[in-house]
């Protein structure tokens, strides 16, 4: 009971902080899909990136000194029904700082760099580890509006699920991740 009382509290914790405010990662204070979103009811798929290794992300996709801003390389296999696939990268470590929003994408390998400025912005955190997790969501139909504020904090992740899903859209899911540390070069 203690530990998931502190579990708790630091996931509390987390959910307060902002992508500007040091937040060292840990196991026990990454966030994932609220239970009950909707990710529970779906299967997965596999995504795969050639710029995450050893679960750290490569700094040429960081918006640092050292990088440049562009995003990762991302594959999966085609999804039985989906006209299109929905992106989200969060940095759960920093209250659901929302890094990368892109909709409607009908194909299911992006090279480094395919993102335009308006729908990613690099990993940078001000000190510190932080965690960044990436969402595709195979989708029925396209989709007019991205849930979720770009480039800034977000409430619980499992929301942008649920807005997604209003109409029953979302097929499956895959999910991948990894972290990068301030200062990485």
């Amino acid at each position: 009971m203690k530990r998931i009382m502190i579990m708790l509290l630091c996931l509390a914790f987390v959910s307060l902080a902002a992508c500007g405010k040091q937040t060292d990662v840990s196991p026990d204070m990454v966030t994932v899909p609220a239970a009950n979103s909707v990710s529970e009811d779906l299967s997965q798929f596999i995504v795969t990136s050639n710029d995450l290794h050893d679960g750290v992300w490569d700094t040429v996709i960081t918006n640092t000194d050292y990088g440049k801003n562009v995003s990762p390389q991302l594959s999966w296999e085609p999804v039985d029904g989906a006209k299109s696939y929905v992106i989200y990268m969060v940095d759960t470590s920093a209250g659901n700082w929302l890094h990368w929003r892109a909709g409607n994408i009908t194909v299911t390998t992006l090279e480094q760099g395919s993102a335009t400025a308006s729908e990613y912005i690099g990993p940078y955190p001000p000190s510190g580890t932080h965690n960044y997790e990436i969402y595709v969501y195979a989708m029925k139909a396209d989709i007019e509006q991205i849930p979720g504020a770009f480039d800034s904090t977000n409430d619980g992740f499992g929301q942008f699920e649920s807005l997604l899903d209003e109409s029953g859209s979302v097929i499956a899911y895959g999910h991948i991740s990894g972290t990068y540390t301030h200062g990485d070069k």
